[in-house]
């Protein structure tokens, strides 16, 4: 069995006696087993990055781009491998983790626009000969913690950027599926990144309370479920540490009775089932305004959710994969049975499913409820499976209550034909990320994204602009020099002009 171990300054590096298995969830079988760092090992990666930080602080931004476009290029040339080891680890259809990559290699794409984004202002003669100007400057070392279900494209929303703008970074992607984040980081490392300015370091809390601690760590970015972001967010800022902490999710589509309602349904099956519904983006709850909505959408929807093609992610031409582990099966399982239990009707029962041939693989099918109610444990907490949840209000008005109520607020949608209800729903909803008869409203690469409320913890968004923001800080210089022949008198009021 191999073992994918830690990239610390630029070699493999076996930091840490322990270890945990790597399975592939279409099989249920352990195919690699990961290192998961001790403290030690952080260390060690953490003095790598601290002993190049300052080459590269110094090298020019244009330089820095110039290893990021062939990064860029690296990775579109090994996509089909790349795209296999997500598959196998997590278990993702191989289409769902082609998209996943493309994500990823926009936010390179915009990092290597950094000489650009990283000019600052000038003014010259804001006072009598005294010019002044800005410029943002890296914060040093800074590392970025990263959940399972995205292993490619989360990452790559911290590190090109944070590495562009001058930084040296750690990475503690999750241990469930490492193997492309490792493949991705090495062919970094192959585009010409100095040795240090990426390390990474497999592990568990052991390593991320150890980036926590560590006074060299200037920032920590990370992206998982809320009471880890609350943790990670008191704990990094309690020590004087930049924090941004993307957590959870409950995602509500509002159906209006004036929606183009095949549109939707379409649009629907994608945003709930796609990838299992582990995604932090996924639609988890329908908001159907009017009963005869409603009935006209379960309609629809229950013969797709049974047709559902679902296999092993490897596979191509599937529209589902199975969960990432048994557990997390079993933990949606347990979601739908206490659904039942809370008089909320099933529809589409998916446990039970199984694959010809893959007995062992974590699958479970579509599952849809109605009459779905907010008191319900299926409508407060995030599933993270395939499980969409219909909930019947009387009114837009209703609808966007409803949503304003709930602790999340990450993304939201309504589907429409009313330009007059889009923009009330747009303008009153809390929420940090809206589509308009788009499903899942993720930024592209050139904005950034993130939450309301209890779905993100810091003043700043991911990559796009906040993220420059977030991986330098502002530095302001006024400047003045007075003739040589002059002689002032000292001035004790504060100056202006």
């Amino acid at each position: 069995m191999t073992t994918v171990n830690h990239l610390i300054n630029g070699e493999l590096s076996a930091g840490g006696s322990r270890h945990a298995p790597v399975f592939n969830p279409s099989t249920g079988e352990a195919i690699a087993r990961v290192a998961l760092a001790d403290v030690a090992t952080v260390q060690q990666a953490i003095a790598a990055a601290k002993a190049a930080f300052p080459a590269w602080r110094n090298t020019p931004p244009a330089k820095r781009a110039q290893v990021m476009f062939r990064f860029k290029q690296l990775l579109e040339q090994n996509k089909e491998r790349i795209v296999q080891l997500i598959s196998q680890e997590h278990g993702k259809t191989v289409e769902d983790a082609t998209g996943e990559l493309q994500r990823g290699i926009e936010n390179i794409e915009y990092a290597c626009g950094v000489p650009e984004l990283l000019k600052g202002e000038y003014n010259r003669n804001v006072g009598p000969n005294i010019d002044a100007w800005s410029d943002f400057q890296p914060l040093g070392v800074v590392a970025g913690i990263t959940p399972f279900n995205f292993p490619a494209m989360v990452p790559l929303w911290m590190y090109p950027l944070a590495i562009a703008c001058g930084n040296a970074f750690i990475l503690k992607p999750s241990e469930r599926d490492p193997s492309s984040t490792l493949l991705i980081a090495q062919l970094l490392q192959e585009a010409g990144l100095p040795k240090g300015v990426l390390n990474v370091v497999h592990g568990d809390k052991e390593a991320v309370d150890a980036l926590i601690a560590a006074p060299e760590v200037k920032a920590l970015s990370f992206v998982g479920s809320t009471p880890i972001a609350e943790y990670i967010y008191a704990e990094g800022t309690r020590r004087g540490k930049r924090v941004q902490a993307l957590g959870g999710a409950k995602n509500h589509a509002v159906l209006m009775p004036d929606a183009d309602l095949d549109n939707a349904v379409n649009a629907l099956m994608g945003a709930a089932y796609g990838s299992c519904g582990e995604r932090c983006m996924a639609i988890s709850v329908a908001v159907c305004v009017g009963d005869q909505v409603a009935d006209a959408l379960i309609a629809r929807l229950t013969p797709q959710i049974k047709a559902l093609k679902i296999g092993a992610g490897t596979n191509c031409g599937l529209d589902m994969g199975p969960l990432v582990t048994a557990a997390a099966r079993d933990k949606v399982v347990g979601y739908i049975a206490d659904g039942v239990a809370a008089g909320a009707e099933l529809v589409v029962d998916g446990r039970g499913y199984s694959v010809a041939g893959f007995d062992n693989g974590y699958f479970l099918g579509g599952t849809l409820f109605d009459r779905v109610t907010p008191a319900m444990r299926i409508y407060q907490e995030e599933i993270f499976g395939p499980v969409l949840c219909v909930v019947r209000v009387n009114s837009l008005e209703d609808a966007i209550a409803l949503i304003n109520a709930h602790e999340y607020g990450n993304g939201t949608c309504i589907f429409t034909r009313d330009g007059e209800s889009a923009r009330l729903f747009a303008d009153e909803i809390e929420v940090g990320m809206v589509g308009i008869n788009v499903p899942l409203p993720v930024p592209v690469a050139y904005h950034s994204f993130g939450g309301w409320k209890r779905s993100l913890f810091g003043d700043l968004h991911a990559y796009g602009p906040d993220g420059v923001r977030f991986y330098t800080r502002r530095k302001a210089i006024t400047q003045r020099w007075p003739q040589r022949a002059s002689h002032e008198a000292s001035q004790f009021a504060f100056p202006s002009l």
